[in-house]
């Protein structure tokens, strides 16, 4: 991995190899999002063939109940109760995100309550490639069952045994086998076997990535998830605190990944940068040949020497990576990090806990979005809806000030709706 020095040239390059769109894939995505919406199952089947080689109209398009039910006998005891384990933590997150009702009296006469509705459909995007990523399914799909989601359906382009237990362990019955842009389209849009939904979620590749983008004027997304991202700031040497074994170990499991996943180390210190490089050599060395660490860690990742620890975090801020490590977590290192789409406090705060396990949603914003927004969460599935009472006397406070403002922006029939009670009702007077 290389080592370089943090200076305004190398961040102007790391940050605008973000912000590179990728026109290929948009190009690509657009071309079947448009084909599928015309032509629904026909050409949602013949790009299922032509990209995941799997013939839908032998198979089938949703999986049966019988090859559910056959997966679950499939798969180890000891993976059903990491499942549960798993599933309890993401749930008991998702209730604490849970938006609640609450009514404010803002003045007398005036009342203005916040009602929290269930979107009715989603769809659950789940990566397929090397493996299903049943992970994705429990962090889209439980944070929709706590908000109340009556209708989750779940597209993977090879699920397997794992992801299909884990869909019976959630009591979700609707997965289709497919994926890619094409999955998007019909999700977004229906076919004749896929019904269109409101909302989609989850991570996928840069197709994947780019149909959602293009879908999202008709159909709502989560949020743009693209190559995963790393970055832990370690400015300290004390190897209580930066262990660089751990720290080699975070930016590698990240990086298997994808070929363009990004890990980055920010320090001050180039001792521990030196420690760490031949950490992550030494560990390289142990994965498969094939894994996509091997090409990310040289490609997309570094080491980055900061002159001092005030531009390391200003750079971790402008980054604003999807996965952030604090290995010493003093609170005035906290408290400088403003973006970010979740962070690890501590030395044993490992990156891939929050992937599976802690119940922190791993659904998070890449590419400079955690400067916007924050990672998934049960907010995400429901919808706010405020409500207005206001009777005869908050009517009289508020009338004269509306029919102002109304006229100052020439909207007089907004006026008028406002005037034609005060006559009727003997309020304020236009």
């Amino acid at each position: 991995m290389r080592i370089l020095k943090l200076t305004p040239a190398v961040e102007k390059n790391l940050l605008r190899a973000r912000r590179e769109r990728d026109r290929e894939a948009e190009a690509v995505a657009a071309g079947i999002v448009a084909d599928v919406r015309k032509r629904g199952d026909a050409a949602l089947f013949a790009y299922t063939k032509k990209f995941d080689h799997f013939d839908l109209r032998r198979s089938g398009l949703w999986i049966s109940q019988r090859e559910i039910s056959k997966a679950t006998k499939e798969v180890s005891a000891d993976f059903l109760r990491a499942i549960e384990h798993a599933a309890r933590n993401i749930r008991r997150v998702a209730k604490k995100q849970l938006p609640r009702f609450w009514s404010r009296r803002v003045e007398p006469g005036v009342t203005i309550s916040q009602f929290v509705r269930p979107i009715d459909s989603i769809g659950c995007y789940v990566p397929g490639g090397r493996f299903s990523l049943v992970s994705t399914l429990l962090m889209t799909a439980i944070p929709a069952q706590v908000a109340g989601v009556k209708n989750i359906i779940v597209v993977c382009p090879k699920p397997n045994a794992a992801l299909l237990a884990a869909a019976n362990f959630l009591g979700i019955q609707r997965i289709a086998r497919i994926g890619g842009a094409q999955a998007i389209a019909a999700l977004a849009y229906g076919t004749q076997s896929i019904p269109c939904v409101e909302k989609v979620f989850g991570p996928g590749n840069r197709f994947v990535t780019a149909a959602k983008q293009l879908v999202s004027c008709d159909c709502a997304i989560d949020l743009p998830a693209g190559p995963t991202e790393a970055v832990v700031l370690a400015p300290s040497t004390q190897p209580k605190f930066s262990n660089p074994k751990f720290i080699a170990a975070d930016l590698l499991a990240q990086a298997e990944h994808a070929p363009d996943a990004g890990s980055f180390l920010v320090t001050t210190s180039r001792k521990l940068a030196s420690a760490v490089q031949a950490e992550i050599a030494s560990q390289l060395a142990q994965l498969p040949s094939d894994n996509p660490a091997h090409a990310s860690i040289y490609k997309a990742g570094a080491i980055l020497l900061a002159p001092s620890l005030a531009a390391a975090c200003e750079f971790t801020n402008r980054f604003a990576p999807e996965h952030l490590s604090l290995p010493a977590y003093p609170a005035s290192l906290i408290e400088r990090i403003c973006a970010s789409g979740t962070i690890f406090l501590g030395p044993r705060s490992a990156q891939p806990l929050g992937d599976y396990i802690s119940g922190s949603n791993h659904v998070l914003p890449t590419g400079g979005w955690a400067r916007k927004r924050g990672g998934l969460s049960t907010v995400d599935f429901v919808k706010c809806i405020s409500v207005q009472s206001i009777d005869r006397v908050g009517f009289a406070r508020l009338a004269t000030d509306a029919i102002t403002l109304a006229r100052s922006e020439g909207l007089f029939a907004h006026a008028n709706a406002v005037a034609v009670r005060c006559n009727s009702t003997g309020g304020a007077r236009s």
